[in-house]
């Protein structure tokens, strides 16, 4: 059996492998903020997901920030407890056998870049607009290599605000904290509107900086109600310049299990299948 998860800043999905091609039904577990009790959560899901079979081989994603090896975490703003802790050691040594990790923004945008919306294309570039802002570049069928990782929910986008980036533009914190009220909430299309636009700015950059063949958005912020990918479109549209055509701006179709997809894929390639 080969374990698959998805760490995310509130939730956790995790699924098993037997064959490293298809995966069991994703569980769905809140996201502990104390390490030791995040370590035990998976390693018990683990064992009831494999039932009692032994674990070959782990792989998945995480939200933040990791080191140039891939180990632990160096920052993330909503999983402190977990940062700077011996992650893949304990991940290791609790389910006794080899874990692999990336970030989890690029690790669904593997899985979308290669079962998903992106499929078929040479370069995705994906977005993942929740709870935080993330992405990654993905060149055939594997994530790009990086110095520090892909963090575009950092880029600045204006600097009338003090520098404020995209994260703080349009991320579900952002706009609760901005409008008072859960994302799900809001109702008014000019918020939408206003929101879809910030995007399209950081998008408009992926595009230039990354060169993709395709943009791929996913997150629950881009659900109904929610940013409009229209908007989106049309606002790249107007203010790229540089290129054209603009390349293809599509919605995810994995929905919130692209990074299950992602880690069998991810898992695939360190294991050489």
């Amino acid at each position: 059996m080969y374990l698959l998860f998805d760490i995310g800043a509130t939730k956790m999905r995790l699924a098993v492998s037997s064959n490293l091609k298809t995966f069991t039904k994703p569980v769905v577990l809140p996201t502990p903020k104390n390490f030791i009790q995040g370590i035990s959560r998976i390693a018990e899901a683990a064992t009831k997901l494999s039932a009692g079979k032994k674990i070959l081989a782990a792989a998945g994603g995480i939200a933040g920030v990791l080191d140039h090896k891939n180990e632990q975490l160096l920052a993330s703003p909503h999983l402190t407890g977990w940062t700077k802790k011996p992650l893949k050691d304990r991940l290791q040594k609790k389910l006794g056998c080899s874990v692999f990790l990336e970030n989890d923004a690029a690790v669904v945008g593997l899985g979308e870049a290669t079962a998903g919306a992106g499929r078929g294309y040479g370069i995705v570039g994906y977005f993942t607009i929740s709870t935080g802002v993330g992405g990654a570049r993905i060149v055939d069928g594997q994530v790009d290599i990086t110095a520090l990782g892909f963090e575009p929910g950092h880029q600045i986008i204006d600097f009338r605000t003090s520098g404020a980036d995209l994260e703080t533009a349009v991320s579900g914190t952002a706009v609760k904290k901005r409008y008072k009220k859960d994302p799900w909430e809001i109702t008014d299309k000019k918020i939408w509107r206003q929101v879809s636009e910030q995007l399209a700015v950081g998008v408009h950059n992926a595009i230039v900086f990354w060169s993709p063949d395709v943009i791929v958005l996913g997150g629950g912020m881009m659900k109904n109600p929610g940013i409009d990918i229209n908007h989106v479109r049309n606002h790249v549209k107007k203010t790229l310049k540089r290129f054209s055509p603009v390349p293809p701006i599509k919605p995810a179709v994995l929905k919130d299990i692209g990074g299950i997809y992602g880690a069998l894929r991810f898992l695939r390639q360190h294991l050489n299948q």
